[in-house]
């Protein structure tokens, strides 16, 4: 069996640690493996799966003899050194926002369009996490009964927005008594002029706000869904809030689909013989998705369906998934495999 060098860039952070476990559970065909980070964190010894990895500095002839190369490290690095890695040959995926919306990069979520991949170029995106666990659900019922119309309104956790934000929010749940003198440095965002506590509480906004009001992660569910799905058609609209959940991303989410007289069954059916997706849906006995019990699962949770009961052709759904997993580690990692079964078939 062929084996493959692997580099992981942003090693250090949750996602690229992720990608490591995920490469080792999964049986991915590596001889080796190069933990990428920055200056700081060179030399630094890390166990996975009964193995020691020593973090490299990154540089672009790091990337000498590297089939792929997975990156997590921040657009700016992806940016500055994805270009550089193709050049020595090897092929990017970019778990960054860098490259998604870019005509020439495919943006792939293995499940729903794996040919995308024919046309790349050396540099694949992997989608926003919350976009993600959304089309995987959404796909089916594109393929059985068209999709119209999506509205979504997500319930993110705090391990989007990275290590800091579970610190902080572990922090003022802990001072909650106190709450008029909890800090607050990391939400919205980091970089936001206003920042407010996470802990016991629900925060409007991911990220920065435009003319029209909208912020980039809901531009990103918007413009990347009808990239994935490849059709600009699609009437798509997000409201995105993050919630004092540490991992693990839930979606709200109403569609309407181009049939008529499709029953709430039906449209269930068609979502549980999707590929990576589990229904959790029985109201009788309280069976739905809830974050905390699909933390650390790579599967999509779908419950909660059930028909628009003024529209005929509208559905409601509850969508759940591990952010840290299907949201950007194991998608990074799927992508790499049916890049394999890509080359298996055309060897074959």
């Amino acid at each position: 069996m062929q084996t493959y060098t692997v580099a992981i860039v942003g090693a250090t952070g949750a996602v690229g640690a992720k990608i490591l476990d995920k490469l080792i559970e999964r049986k991915f065909p590596f001889r080796s493996v190069k933990l990428l980070a920055s200056s700081r964190s060179a030399g630094t010894v890390i166990q996975a799966g009964g193995r020691l990895f020593t973090i490299e500095e990154a540089k672009p002839e790091s990337f000498d003899g590297v089939d792929f190369a997975f990156f997590s490290a921040g657009g700016a690095i992806s940016e500055n050194l994805a270009s550089e890695a193709t050049r020595w040959g090897t092929v990017v995926i970019d778990n960054t926002s860098a490259f998604r919306m870019d005509a020439e990069v495919p943006l792939v979520v293995p499940e729903v369009n794996p040919k995308a991949l024919d046309s790349h170029n050396g540099l694949i995106a992997n989608p926003n996490c919350s976009t993600i666990q959304m089309v995987v659900a959404l796909n089916p019922i594109k393929e059985a009964f068209g999709l119209k119309k999506i509205l979504v309104s997500t319930y993110q956790a705090v391990s989007g927005a990275g290590a800091d934000a579970i610190l902080e929010l572990k922090s003022q749940s802990g001072q909650f008594d106190s709450r008029a003198e909890n800090s607050a440095s990391q939400l919205p965002s980091a970089g936001a002029e206003r920042h407010y506590p996470i802990a016991f509480n629900a925060i409007p906004q991911i990220d920065s706000f435009d003319d029209m009001g909208y912020t980039k992660e809901e531009w990103k569910m918007i413009n990347e869904t009808k990239k994935i799905f490849n059709d600009s058609t699609i009437a798509v609209s997000a409201t995105c809030v993050r919630l004092p959940v540490v991992t693990g991303h839930s979606e709200s989410v109403y569609v309407e689909i181009e049939k008529e007289g499709i029953t709430a069954e039906e449209f269930s059916r068609a979502i549980s013989k999707a590929p990576g997706v589990i229904v959790q849906d029985n109201p009788a006995t309280q069976t739905y998705p809830m974050p905390l019990f699909a933390e650390n699962k790579d599967d999509v949770y779908v419950g909660r369906i059930r028909k628009d009961p003024d529209h005929p052709r509208g559905f409601h759904l509850w969508i759940v998934a591990d952010n840290l997993l299907k949201g950007a580690a194991l998608n990074s990692v799927q992508i790499a495999e049916q890049l394999l079964k890509n080359r298996d078939a055309q060897n074959n």
